[in-house]
């Protein structure tokens, strides 16, 4: 989801010459850093994706806004036709600064009518894009413009109000980032900032199905993968926020190893300090945005949803449980009707990835298998809604570059100490019988 260069300076070079405009915040990229108090900030780094360039037209700033059907990819072996903004989805961020007046044009490239809702944003009612209700829609192939000066600070986004469970379940949707104009009350190094979504990504299929509402074959942040997210970097000591922004069909626990981080900030805003609480995992309701922040320790740490289900890619539903079934001689006799089947699950599942890394287990076409991910240790045995948390000491500042696996201090890795079973003399209690 990387914007090229060659087409940044295409597209600046459409919004007029001469025009003043803002630094694109690319994935490859290192933001500047921030003065306080005086309205600059730290830009926003949105994983896997971008941020909206802008041009400043007689103090307001102008962003274009372009809803189109786009080819997405996943994961490397999953791509999919989806509906998104500018090219990609999510859409890339909005990012200003409390009290700016923004103009934004949004052309419809769909083939049915559609509009844009500036979720939690405070605005005239007629900006605020439901179709029907404050505005008529925009039919293919016509521009409106939204106009209206920013009242707030805090983590917000941006979705359709028309045929919204379509087009949202296709991918329709951004984030929306206002910095506080006098500055932040913690200095903040780095500022992330991702979205939570689902899909219905069928087995076989290459367009997310829209009529499905609870059972999802993907679960994304900033619509990618584990291990084809992002992840976030820091340095040791550096102040880290997360903006999470939900626009998925379900809450997500959203759990950080390695610290306990506070939560700062919500769908209203930075809250006030006293409202601050520490966590370590923080549910974020659909539709609801929370920032997370916290000061990094060295390592590589985890960050995900703690659904287990969240953390994995394409899972059949409703498949036979096998755990605990001795299987001997099944697979021969179904292999007689479907060649290349092979029995799993007898133990549990953990084998999966190492049959479908050999080669073993072939699935569909365009279809991620659950299990992806490699560290040093092995198999990481996750997918979904997975990243990690990569901190260094003397990490220079605006390096964003992966420094790679973390080299463990001596005496700090869990090792083996035996390998018989009956090691020790453990307290157990209705312990099961040896099969």
């Amino acid at each position: 989801m990387k914007m090229s260069r060659r087409n940044v300076f295409q597209w600046l070079a459409a919004l007029g010459a001469g025009a003043a405009v803002s630094r694109v915040a690319r994935a490859d990229e290192a933001p500047s850093a921030a003065a306080t108090g005086d309205g600059s900030y730290v830009p926003v780094r949105t994983l896997n994706g971008w941020t909206l360039p802008h041009r400043v037209v007689d103090g307001v700033k102008e962003f274009h806004l372009v809803a189109e059907e786009i080819e997405h990819e996943f994961a490397p072996g999953s791509v999919a036709t989806c509906w998104g903004y500018n090219g990609t989805t999510p859409g890339p961020t909005i990012e200003c600064v409390e009290g700016d007046r923004v103009r934004i044009y949004v052309t419809n490239r769909l083939r049915e009518h559609t509009n844009v809702h500036w979720h939690g944003i405070l605005l005239p009612a007629g900006m605020d894009g439901v179709g029907g209700v404050s505005q008529r829609n925009i039919a293919p192939g016509e521009t409106y413009v939204y106009e209206f000066t920013l009242r707030q600070h805090g983590t917000h986004m941006y979705h359709p109000h028309a045929d919204e469970m379509v087009q949202m379940a296709n991918g329709m949707m951004g984030l929306f980032v206002i910095h506080p104009k006098d500055g932040e009350p913690e200095r903040i190094d780095r500022d992330y900032a991702l979205l939570l979504h689902n899909w219905a990504l069928h087995p076989g299929t290459s367009r997310p199905d829209p009529s499905v509402m609870s059972e999802f074959d993907l679960w994304t942040f900033n619509s990618k993968v584990f291990p084809a997210i992002d992840s976030m970097v820091a340095a040791t000591g550096e102040r880290v926020r997360v903006r999470v922004g939900n626009l998925s069909m379900w809450n997500h626990p959203i759990h950080m190893h390695g610290v306990q981080f506070q939560v700062t900030g919500g769908d209203g805003g930075r809250w006030q300090r006293s409202a601050w609480r520490t966590e370590v995992t923080e549910i974020v309701g659909v539709g609801q945005t929370r920032d997370l922040e916290f000061v990094a320790v060295p390592g590589d740490w985890a960050f995900h949803c703690h659904m287990s289900h969240h953390t994995m890619n394409a899972m059949g539903h409703g498949v036979p449980n096998n755990v605990g079934v001795d299987q001997t001689g099944v697979e021969a006799e179904i292999r007689r009707m479907l060649p290349g089947y092979m029995a799993m699950g007898e133990a549990g599942m953990a084998e999966h990835q190492d049959h479908t890394d050999s080669g073993h287990m072939k699935g569909p076409e365009n279809t991620l298998p659950m299990m992806m991910g490699k560290g040093p240790f092995g198999n990481i045995e996750m997918g979904g809604m997975f990243t990690l948390i990569k901190v260094r000491d003397g990490l220079a500042k605006g390096d964003y570059r992966d420094p790679g696996w973390y080299a463990h201090p001596p005496g700090t890795i869990a090792s083996r100490v035996s390998t018989n079973p009956d090691f020790g003399n453990p307290v157990r209690r209705n312990p099961a019988r040896s099969r």
